[in-house]
């Protein structure tokens, strides 16, 4: 039982977030570097270039160089078992994101030097303030100009809510760029830029070793000194209890493309962040470390691989040990299934596996049985976690087919696309699914919608922009959404699980319609 525990505390599972263009598939694939999962680190800037990001295996992905679909990764790094869930940057990203952070125990926050914190960072962060999660910031590009280290700090603790403490501080930025002094150690790594080393060296051993101002110049060490004498009186001290509760962000300044800092900062935070975190279930809470197995299913994929139109459920492990093949009660069926095909995903290498651990992200063939938030347990066992939340979209368009004998392969094309929650449809009461509504929550997703029906439906659509921009779950059910007041613009639909929900142009016409319907109670998002 001992050798049982202390697998799963060492086990680390944790979501990787930024904006586009952060660095934040590159800071990936160096941790799978140094974890050996991978030789050769794969750049995404070209896209005409061969080598793919790992992380990416979405055609569409490979042919944009960006990031759509959440990919799970698991590496060992000296004695310790990693699940990274990669989530997408794209401004255009999906609810899959926001699913993604479900199953994290902590999260990694990417921020370009130069730009500091962006739209999208400010919903994925909202999320982690959610789960109540440790947040660790690594503000990255900072061989390249960057802004005042003071300013992005202000910025993270003004724009995200969230005291900062930084772990390290750099010296100069660009070219003028000499490494960063770690405040715990007080030693300066320095910064060779060159992208080959796996780590820089350590040359001098602290603000008055007389080397340093002959390595970084007069005017770097009297900043540098200024910059940590002004930290340590006036900057937040350090709390562990802050810092996983995310109240405490430990921040870390580097260089993701060369190499520079993420080794320190991998290892820094392994040390900092705990094994996996007790999950809540409605009758309460499940220990990591309980022998019995439990796991909930947070993202759904179809067709990863194109030759056998297969169906992935990705479940995180919440207590116990899985095993290949082992018998488990699907709560919300009520019925006894055998997990088939276990598998670990790089992206789209695969690898069956005989066993998995509490805080493991497994993949299972997945049959049509499976909804995103299902249960899984062993038999015996009443646990039901709580659902992941439906999150509203901010976009929406009317979708047909172009090809009306194409019905069949539409709908079953609309449904699983909805099925893994790229996308979400509604429709208009008492109609079909000949015309849809389909929300999403990033505009890139209408783009992945008619891409993927196209090539794995074999089916063409038309899209059609929809003016609204607000979309409300009606909360009452003893509500006849027939008998609601509402502006001539406001359209009433449905979801597919038959929940009635209302379609807004503007905030006015929500204010109109709670006014005008009494006791009418609106939500923007559903708990499934």
């Amino acid at each position: 039982m001992s050798d049982y525990r202390s697998l799963i505390q060492k086990r680390r599972t944790f979501a990787i977030i930024s904006h586009p263009d952060a660095g934040k598939t590159t800071l990936t694939e160096k941790f799978l570097l140094y974890g050996g999962a991978i030789a050769l680190a794969g750049s995404v800037k070209g896209k005409k270039n061969s080598r793919h990001a790992v992380s990416d295996w979405m055609e569409i992905e490979k042919q944009r160089g960006i990031s759509v679909t959440s990919s799970v990764l698991q590496f060992q790094y000296e004695g310790y078992c990693i699940n990274i869930l990669d989530t997408p940057g794209h401004q255009d990203f999906s609810e899959d994101t926001y699913r993604t952070l479900m199953a994290a125990d902590s999260a990694v926050m990417v921020i370009d030097a130069s730009k500091g914190v962006e739209a999208q960072t400010r919903k994925l962060f909202k999320v982690c303030l959610l789960r109540d999660i440790p947040i660790f910031t690594f503000i990255n590009k900072m061989d390249r100009e960057a802004r005042n280290p003071f300013d992005l700090l202000e910025e993270i603790e003004l724009e995200l809510g969230i005291k900062t403490y930084p772990m390290n501080w750099p010296i100069g930025c660009g070219k003028d760029f000499k490494g960063v002094y770690d405040r715990n150690s007080s030693q300066i790594i320095s910064f060779k830029g060159d992208s080959g080393k796996h780590e820089a060296e350590a040359t001098v051993s602290g603000l008055d070793d007389p080397n340093l101002k002959t390595l970084i110049g007069p005017y770097l060490h009297e900043q540098l000194c200024d910059d940590i004498e002004l930290l340590d009186g006036a900057g937040y001290e350090f709390d562990m209890d802050a810092v996983r509760h995310g109240r405490l962000s430990p921040v870390f300044f580097g260089s993701a493309l060369t190499n520079f800092g993420v080794e320190p900062f991998l290892e820094e935070f392994l040390r900092m962040t705990s094994s996996p975190l007790p999950r809540k279930t409605i009758e309460g809470e499940v220990d990591p470390f309980d022998s019995d197995f439990s796991a909930f299913v947070f993202k759904i994929q179809a067709n990863m691989n194109k030759a056998h139109r297969d169906r992935i459920a990705f479940m995180r492990i919440c207590s116990g040990k899985f095993e290949k093949n082992m018998e488990v009660l699907h709560q919300q069926e009520g019925k006894k299934i055998k997990l088939s095909q276990p598998q670990q995903i790089m992206a789209q290498e695969r690898e069956i596996i005989e066993e998995a651990y509490a805080g493991d992200i497994i993949g299972v063939f997945d049959p049509g049985i499976f909804s995103i938030g299902d249960t899984l347990c062993a038999p015996g066992k009443k646990i039901l976690f709580e659902g992941i939340p439906t999150f509203a979209p901010e976009h929406f368009a009317r979708v047909r087919q172009m090809d009306t004998m194409k019905r069949k392969q539409f709908v079953k094309g609309m449904s699983q696309i909805a099925q893994e929650g790229a996308i979400q449809i509604f429709q208009e009461l008492e109609s079909g699914m000949e015309e849809v509504i389909v929300g999403v929550v990033g505009v890139l997703q209408f783009e992945v919608l008619e891409y993927r029906l196209k090539h794995e439906y074999n089916v063409d659509i038309r899209l059609e922009p929809l003016p609204y921009q607000y979309i409300r779950w009606i909360s009452n059910d003893e509500i006849d959404p027939k008998k609601i007041t509402v502006t001539s613009d406001t359209k009433k639909i449905q979801d597919l699980k038959g929940h009635h929900l209302l379609l807004f142009t503007s905030e006015w016409n929500i204010r109109w319609a709670l006014e005008r319907n009494e006791g009418l109670e609106l939500t923007d998002f559903s708990r499934g």
